[in-house]
């Protein structure tokens, strides 16, 4: 495996940071993850843009125009011979001292990493995941905008290791008024009486690319989708449930908290949904 770190590509074993760079002692730093299919990558514009606005949210200057660094984030796919997989794009801070002045930290460090990836098994996409509510609520915008997709994700972690305790695959996190927000790592739709909803950015979730994938998709098979404020009670008693992710795609949710959603099991809309964005992604893409 070959790993980009500053304008270098080193063998995995030779891929060092420094102790003092502030992503690694204050999660000082955002990054995306990318997936690639059939030799292109998918959706990368968005995920740049979303990088570089991440970046400019918390007053990071990424080294490198967008243009240079697409260049480097294609030429890691190459170097590591693959035709798909996943890419993990850091940026942090940069070594500083152990101060937390970002001042300190005079150039930002950038880590490309290309691997394969699996997050859930396949019988998961048959059968659908089951959900449970985290008491970890999502960070409030006062606190840190959810929108900046920073390296701190010990709020999602501790909600993930909730889920993982209850035996659950995925946890549905509430922001601080006890609305739905999102997942601990994947957006999440409804799909009730033909019609779609997702809660809205508003509520304390990302502004998914997988999650705008799914809604224009679902606008080019005619279904109408809405945005609304959303509660536990629009989950349990939905048609069908799923999540969408870079790492997940669309992936069916069919329980939560215990309790059947729909049929209690992957609805035919999600399905659909699912069908056309496996398509999607063989299709479109930034060939490299």
């Amino acid at each position: 495996m070959q790993i980009y770190i500053d304008g270098s590509f080193y063998p995995e074993s030779e891929a060092k940071i420094s102790v003092f760079d502030h992503g690694l002692l204050y999660g000082d730093g955002v990054f995306e993850g990318i997936r690639f299919y059939g030799g292109k990558v998918f959706r990368l514009e968005e995920h740049m843009e979303r990088l570089y606005k991440s970046a400019a949210a918390i007053a990071l200057t990424v080294p490198l125009d967008m243009p240079a660094l697409t260049e480097a984030l294609l030429e890691t796919i190459r170097r590591n011979r693959l035709t798909d997989g996943y890419i993990r794009l850091v940026v942090t801070r940069g070594k500083g001292d152990l101060g937390l002045s970002p001042w300190n930290c005079p150039k930002p460090t950038i880590i490309i990493v290309a691997a394969k990836i699996t997050l859930y098994p396949e019988e998961s996409y048959e059968k659908g995941l089951k959900v449970v509510t985290c008491a970890t609520r999502r960070i409030a915008h006062g606190a840190l905008s959810p929108m900046v997709k920073s390296l701190n994700y010990l709020n999602n972690i501790m909600a993930k290791i909730e889920a993982s305790h209850a035996g659950a695959g995925e946890g549905l996190m509430l922001n601080e008024q006890g609305l739905v927000a999102e997942c601990t790592g994947d957006n999440i739709f409804l799909v009730s009486g033909g019609r779609i909803t997702t809660p809205p950015i508003s509520s304390g979730a990302l502004a998914g690319v997988t999650r705008a994938v799914a809604i224009k998709l679902a606008g080019e098979l005619g279904i109408e989708v809405s945005e609304p404020q959303t509660t536990r009670y629009d989950i349990y008693t939905a048609d069908e449930c799923f999540l969408t992710g870079t790492a997940a795609e669309i992936i069916p949710a069919v329980e939560l908290d215990s309790r059947p959603i729909g049929n209690g099991k992957p609805g035919p809309v999600t399905r659909l949904l699912i069908e056309r964005f496996r398509e999607l992604t063989q299709k479109e893409g930034t060939p490299f």
